[in-house]
């Protein structure tokens, strides 16, 4: 699968035509060197008034753009084509696995920690130690727990323990929410594991991006979280760098993961969000596509980063 093809459609729905306020996008995925990209294409319907680009603190790509006049409809449509040659996660650049020898307990370097600091700190209550408690079930009462080990069974226990349900909007469930409910969504899975991870003082961020879901067959589902846009982890390894897990899919490593924003906290990671100004009973709903199709003709042309143009 060396060439991924994603399309990314968001429409707002409104009563009557209202008036549209700045709205800022992140479609753009990441280059690393495990996704390049090909080709980026964007049309927004109406057409912005102004549109400019810049990186945030993360270095994450964050279009924006300002609007004219009043519509009924606003249209964001993304095309991108890219090369995505994941690794299995501890793999050298060979791809020959490598057993990773941390264990808890567990400190970052004197180096490292100064720009690990902020990815450490918890940013949820957990009066009653909930999250605290359900993170040392996966350390070894005594001797030493590989960390290797303790992040592939945690994935591997939200994936099995919990119940995926998609929600297209609003913020994140908290962790105590997660655990007590035993649902969530994506990003609900995402923010457990990360505060979990932290709380056993470990570098976690937030990752928002693609899923490609391939149709196996009846009998063997696809990937969950396919036909939105999707969430999950990286944590911070000495040795290996940032590893990725996907809590969703029990997913250890980025195999089947395009990276497009990545964030201390889920909340500097949405992929879309802006103001209107009407009446409050104008709004009538938000619809979301995403499809992540595989390509295998190994020929591709570079365009510019965005082509912005009008809807037909």
């Amino acid at each position: 699968m060396p060439i991924l093809s994603i399309r990314h459609l968001t429409r707002y729905r409104y009563r009557n035509p209202v008036a549209l306020g700045e709205h800022r996008m992140m479609f753009r995925p990441r280059e690393s060197y495990d996704q390049r990209l090909l080709a980026c294409d964007l049309t927004i319907s109406p057409v912005p008034a102004r549109q400019r680009f810049l990186q945030d603190v993360f270095g994450n790509c964050v279009g924006v753009v300002d609007f004219n006049g009043r519509a009924s409809e606003l249209v964001f449509e993304s095309f991108v084509r890219l090369e995505h040659t994941p690794l299995p996660a501890f793999a050298d650049m060979d791809g020959e696995i490598e057993v990773y020898t941390g264990a808890m307990p567990f400190a970052y370097s004197p180096e490292d920690l100064p720009d690990l600091l902020s990815s450490m700190e918890r940013l949820h209550p957990d009066p009653d130690g909930l999250v605290d408690a359900w993170a040392q079930r996966f350390v070894h009462p005594s001797g030493k727990t590989k960390l290797q080990t303790l992040l592939s069974e945690m994935t591997q226990a939200i994936y099995a323990d919990f119940r995926y349900n998609t929600r297209l909007e609003g913020g994140a469930q908290s962790p105590v929410e997660t655990l007590t409910l035993g649902t969530g969504s994506c990003r609900d899975f995402a923010v457990l594991m990360i505060e979990a991870v932290r709380s056993l003082g470990l570098a976690a961020r937030f990752v928002s991006g693609y899923i490609y879901s391939p149709h196996i067959g009846p009998t063997l589902p696809g990937r969950v979280g396919g036909g939105h846009t999707h969430a999950w982890v990286r944590v911070y390894l000495p040795a290996c760098g940032w590893v990725e897990f996907d809590p969703t899919n029990g997913i250890v490593g980025n195999a089947d993961l395009v990276r497009v924003a990545i964030a201390r906290d889920p909340r500097q990671a949405t992929p879309l969000h802006g103001t209107w100004a009407g009446s409050p009973g104008d709004y009538l709903g938000m619809d979301v596509e995403v499809e992540v199709r595989p390509e295998f003709d190994p020929t591709a042309q570079l365009s510019p980063p965005w082509t912005v143009g009008m809807a037909s």
